[in-house]
């Protein structure tokens, strides 16, 4: 998959919480379980995805094979020693 237009979600129970989806087909592939974690998913941008792009926290290789594989990319709250690194205070 060279491109893909991609939806994010932002999580409505966990702060820096985001789900990456194509947008065609939304949320459809994302297990219930993780739906039920993740609360009601709201819009933040659509992105067409390509090797080329650089995203903030994520791998665009990676997320691309991962919607690809099991159509979705879930990225996680940052731990404590990313925050201290995003924020310059770290090492």
């Amino acid at each position: 998959m060279s491109r893909l237009l991609c939806q994010i979600y932002r999580s409505s129970r966990k702060q820096e919480m985001y789900l990456y989806v194509e947008k065609t087909r939304g949320v459809v592939d994302v297990p219930e379980t993780l739906m039920q974690q993740f609360g009601e998913p709201e819009k933040v941008m659509l992105l067409m995805l390509d090797s080329e792009r650089k995203l903030a926290r994520a791998d665009v290789s990676e997320v691309m094979s991962c919607i690809a594989d099991q159509g979705f990319y879930l990225q996680m709250p940052p731990t404590a020693a990313q925050l201290l690194r995003r924020d310059g205070t770290g090492e």
